[in-house]
């Protein structure tokens, strides 16, 4: 399974509704809980190419990197942090489950109501791509993510349309490779074939 060629961070949105809850906390004001990805879950990337998760792809990256929950893709507006301890992600046979809890400030408080209410239903993630594969045998082609990086993930009322410049990169170089294979493999049975005749002279 080839490696991207890219460091180039990408964004994909959920709206898993159900998945998606209030909790009570021992500290802050509650506890936001549910699934940020469901493992094989194919999803419609702009009509270019449907994508899905593997489960487990982000272990190695849970090991080694920090995470943050922002509200609304906001940098300047972190309702968590792995790094200490507010927001917490656990791989399982459904997808990356996370427990948030909120702080008690004006964006976790207004998080809180939002969720309680359902105006937010939707998840979004950051990730870099670290090992995929690519099938085209489907139309449109299946790209199947092994392995990432986890960068965030945001609540969001409106999952943006998911970046794509990344993913149309990864998708050309696996068809140049895939060409570039055939043409290989191809030169070799013409000179496999000419040297057989060349036997029979």
């Amino acid at each position: 399974m080839p490696a991207p060629k890219t460091e180039q961070p990408e964004r994909r949105a959920m709206a898993i509704g159900g998945e998606l809850r209030m909790a009570q906390s021992a500290d802050g004001i509650g506890m936001a809980a549910g699934y940020a990805v469901l493992w094989n879950n194919r999803t419609d990337i702009g009509g270019w190419w449907t994508e899905q998760f593997a489960v487990g792809c982000f272990t190695e990256s849970l090991t080694k990197r920090d995470v943050v929950a922002l509200h609304s893709h906001d940098d300047a507006r972190p309702v968590g942090r792995r790094s200490r301890g507010t927001l917490r992600l656990t791989e399982d046979q459904r997808g990356l489950a996370f427990e948030n809890d909120l702080p008690d400030t004006s964006d976790g408080r207004d998080l809180k109501v939002q969720l309680e209410r359902g105006d937010i239903e939707g998840m979004s993630f950051r990730f870099i791509a670290r090992r995929e594969e690519w099938d085209e045998t489907s139309d449109p082609p299946v790209r199947t993510i092994h392995e990432a990086d986890l960068i965030e993930i945001t609540y969001t009322a409106f999952p943006a349309y998911p970046d794509t410049e990344a993913g149309m990169r990864s998708l050309e170089q696996a068809r140049t490779e895939r060409r570039q294979h055939n043409k290989t493999g191809a030169l070799a049975r013409l000179r496999m074939r000419q040297a057989q005749r060349e036997r029979k002279i």
